[in-house]
Order: structure tokens, then C-alpha cells, then sequence
């Protein structure tokens, strides 16, 4: 729905290319649904999802199906040749069997043929009935295996894809935090440069004014042709000026389109670039280290990431400890090598269990523990010094903002003062007591009190926003 709504929000500015009115809000969400980081960081949400699913299955039974085709060239025969084989007869005075050999009838014992007793009868066991056609071998396996006891690495994963998932969230909000301050800082460039477009085109009036009322003058011999050189110079830089603003104008708007999304060409319009004055109230600047930790995306994401590190930990020793597995399988081979390796599949089932206990890797396992927990110590340091710095980073925005605060009522004080300047300095030069040049810097004064004024009034409205951004306080 929302990318429906923004195509059509895309759409009615390039197809009527018409000055829409826009808001900061407005602003925000079109840069927010643009973003290619924040795209990415929420497509690594995605995938931390899917991991988080992958490292739960571990704890379910796994199912394999193998196969596979050998072709042998040759048969594959038991004996190299027909063997015979002696044969017994049951005794009847003696309860037991007998070889049946030859006797010797000279002597009445068996016959032996160089040191060997010569059998009466033999059992032929034929060559060709150990021999196995193996030309076709394939096989099959059907397999399932349980995990039992893993040392605690699945536990372990299933924690570490846990807050693996959490930290992508938490880098995906630092992101949004960080663009909506880009899009902000963009939003009031535009209506500083807007508001100073407006004073510079004040400015050429006023002097353009006193231009003419100078060249009246000249004509009827009160002033010099120097006087009206002075007020034509100062006029020429009025309008050049005005130039670079507008310029810059222009140059703001494309920045702000292009980080909304929009094509750069787009005419927007803001809808504070009309205002005479923002109402900003001083933020306070009491805050809690703790709160502000709590709220801070980018300190979330460094504790979640110490955390994973010491699951790492875990899994590295899980390497150390005994691993016990069920299995069960369904095999089945061709030739049949349950039933005499005939041309034909024959199946069995079995079941077993696997037992791996690591005896002996010459430290190679605790020094893979080692390295983990060095590691996780590292990250530990990288919170510590991460909070060091957002607490000198939290006072010094702080500071920046009171400044602001006091530069703004400053410039206003200015502005007020300029102001009567200018028209105590426009009646006196029209009652013939001042001179022109009175006149110009009284409008140069004036001039500058505007812009600072302008000036200080963005300075302080950033400032407020990257204090709250700092303290974890952004409101979207």
C-alpha cells in the first residue's frame, strides 16, 4: 500500500510538474520508502530471519537420500579356480564325524600323498558358482539422523541467530535515524535559502529605490554622479547576489528531491518556506546516561553484537565436548548382496547410534576457545569506549544547542536595531541630514541582520534535532 501511494505521489509531480506543497513528514516518508540502505538493511532483516529458521531445524531430525552407479568391466569371482573340498561321515563307535580318506590296505591307516591325507571323497565347489556378475553396481540410502547431544553449539546458534535478527532491526532503525536527519538538514537548507531568496529580492527593491530616488536627485543637481555610482554598485551586487541564491535555491531543491526519491527536477514546494519564524523551544538538557544508552540504536546493536560474541564463545567449545547422534537408515543395493548377489534390489533397515569424543588436537581446539573470548573482550572495550563518546558527544550537543539558543535571540536583538537603523537613516537622508552612504550601510546592516537571523534560526532548529537524534529522543 505505501509504495502504491508513493508512485502515485511520483507520478502527479513528474506527469503535472506542478509545485506541489509538501510537509517535513511528507518529506520524511518519501525518503524513507527510497532509501536503498534502509532497502538493504531491511532485506538483512529478512535474511536473519531465515537463518534464525535454518539454525532451528537443527534440533529436528535430518533426512538424506543418497544414490549411486558404478560400472565394472569385469565379473567378480570369490576363487580362482574350482576348489574340492573333503567330506566327514558320522561315527557311530566314536559319536562324531570323520574325514572320509583313503586307506592304505598295506597298512590299514589313510594314505598320505606327500604329507597330505588323500580324501575318498571330495564336495566340488565350482568357480562359476562363486563367480558374481558386478558389471551394474547401484545402491541407495535412506537416511535419518537425530542430534542427541552437540556439545551445546545448536542451543547456542539458535541463540546467536536470535539476536542476530534483533541487531538487524536495531541497524536498520540507526539507518531510518540517520536519513531522516539527512532528509531534515536537507528540508531546512531549502527554507533558509527560500527565506534569505526573499530578503535578497527585498534588498535589490530597497536599493533599487534608493537608486532612483539618487538619479532624481542627480537631475535636479542634489546629489553627484559618485553618489549614483556608489548606489549603481551596489545595486549590480544585489542582483548578483540574488543570483547565487536563487541558484543555490535550486541546487537545496534537487538535493531534497533527490533524497526523497523524486527526480530532481521535481517543484516542490515546502510548506515552511513561508513561515516569518519557527516556534523552537529550548530542549531541555537534563538527561540520564542510562536512558539515553537504552534508547541509542547504534549502542543496542554493540551490546547485541558483545552478546553474540560470547555465544561464540559457547560454540567454540562446543568443538571440546562429546557429540551423540541416532541414526537409522534404509539401504537397498544392486546386485542383491543380501541373497547370493542377484541382478536384483534387496533392502534392509538398520539403527545406531554415533558417539565422536575429541581426545587429543594438540591445543588446536582450546586455542580456537582463546581466540573467541578475545574477541568477545574486544567488543566489550568497543561498548565501553562507544559510551565514553556518546557521553562527550551528548554534552557537546547539548552546549551547541544552548549557544544556538542564545545566538538566535541575539540576531533578533540585531535585527530590531537594524531595522530602526534603516529608518532613522531613510528619514534623515530624505530630510537632507544624511548621506547616502549612511543610507547603504544602514541597508547593508540591515541586510546582514536578516540573514543572520536566518542563519541562526536553521542553526538552532538542526541543533535541536541532532540533540534529540544523539539522546536517542527522534521523533518519526
Amino acid at each position: 500500500m505505501r509504495s502504491i501511494i508513493l508512485t502515485l505521489i511520483c507520478t502527479l509531480f513528474a506527469v503535472t510538474g506542478l509545485a506541489q506543497v509538501v510537509t517535513l513528514d511528507s518529506c520524511r516518508y518519501m525518503a524513507l520508502n527510497n532509501n536503498k540502505e534502509i532497502k538493504q538493511a531491511s532485506l538483512a532483516i529478512e535474511k536473519a530471519g531465515y537463518q534464525r529458521k535454518e539454525a532451528a531445524a537443527a534440533y529436528l531430525p535430518q533426512f538424506d537420500f543418497s544414490a549411486g552407479y558404478i560400472y565394472n568391466s569385469r565379473k567378480m569371482s570369490l576363487i580362482k579356480e574350482d576348489q574340492m573340498l573333503p567330506t566327514k561321515s558320522f561315527n557311530l563307535q566314536t559319536g562324531a564325524y570323520d574325514y572320509n580318506l583313503v586307506i592304505d590296505p598295506r597298512t590299514g591307516a589313510p594314505l598320505q600323498v606327500n604329507g597330505q591325507y588323500v580324501p575318498s571323497t571330495v564336495a566340488l565347489l565350482p568357480k562359476s558358482g562363486l563367480t558374481f556378475n558386478i558389471h551394474n553396481l547401484m545402491g541407495g540410502a535412506l537416511t535419518v539422523t537425530q542430534p542427541i547431544y552437540m556439545g551445546g553449539k545448536i542451543t547456542a546458534m539458535n541463540q546467536i541467530t536470535e539476536l542476530a535478527q534483533q541487531l538487524a532491526n536495531e541497524m536498520r532503525e540507526s539507518k531510518v535515524e540517520d536519513v531522516i536527519y539527512n532528509v531534515d538538514a536537507a528540508y531546512w537548507q531549502v527554507v533558509s535559502l527560500c527565506a534569505k531568496q526573499k530578503l535578497a529580492r527585498s534588498y535589490v527593491e530597497l536599493v533599487q529605490k534608493l537608486d532612483d530616488d539618487v538619479k532624481a536627485m542627480v537631475g535636479e543637481g542634489v546629489a553627484t554622479r559618485a553618489n549614483q555610482l556608489a548606489v549603481d554598485v551596489k545595486l549590480n551586487e544585489a542582483n548578483v547576489d540574488m543570483t547565487k541564491v536563487d541558484n543555490g535555491v535550486t541546487l537545496s531543491r534537487m538535493l531534497l528531491a533527490q533524497l526523497c526519491g523524486l527526480p530532481v527536477n521535481t517543484q516542490m514546494t515546502l510548506a515552511d518556506e513561508g513561515r516569518d519564524e519557527l516556534n523552537i523551544a529550548l530542549a531541555p538538557t537534563n538527561y540520564n546516561l542510562d536512558e539515553v544508552y537504552s534508547k541509542r540504536h547504534d549502542v543496542r546493536s554493540l551490546e547485541l553484537a558483545t552478546k553474540i560474541y560470547d555465544k561464540q564463545v559457547k560454540v567454540a567449545r562446543s568443538e571440546m565436548m562429546p557429540k551423540l547422534a541416532a541414526v537409522a537408515a534404509l539401504h537397498a543395493t544392486n546386485p542383491n548382496s543380501y541373497n547370493g548377489f542377484e541382478n536384483r534390489f534387496g533392502a534392509a533397515f538398520s539403527v545406531g547410534a554415533m558417539l565422536k569424543v575429541p581426545l587429543w588436537h594438540w591445543g588446536g581446539l582450546s586455542n580456537k576457545v582463546k581466540v573467541a573470548q578475545v574477541e568477545a573482550n574486544v567488543k566489550r572495550l568497543e561498548l565501553d569506549e562507544a559510551k565514553e563518546k556518546i557521553a562527550l558527544q551528548i554534552s557537546q550537543a547539548a552546549f551547541r544547542h544552548q549557544e544556538a539558543y542564545k545566538t538566535f535571540d541575539a540576531t533578533k536583538a540585531n535585527l530590531a536595531q537594524a531595522d530602526e537603523n534603516l529608518r532613522i537613516a531613510g528619514i534623515a537622508f530624505r530630510e537632507g541630514m544624511g548621506t547616502i552612504d549612511e543610507v547603504l550601510a544602514a541597508q547593508t546592516a540591515w541586510l546582514k541582520a536578516n540573514s543572520e537571523k536566518i542563519d541562526a534560526e536553521i542553526d538552532l532548529q538542526m541543533t535541536r534535532e541532532f540533540l534529540d537524534k544523539v539522546m536517542g529522543n527522534m521523533s518519526y
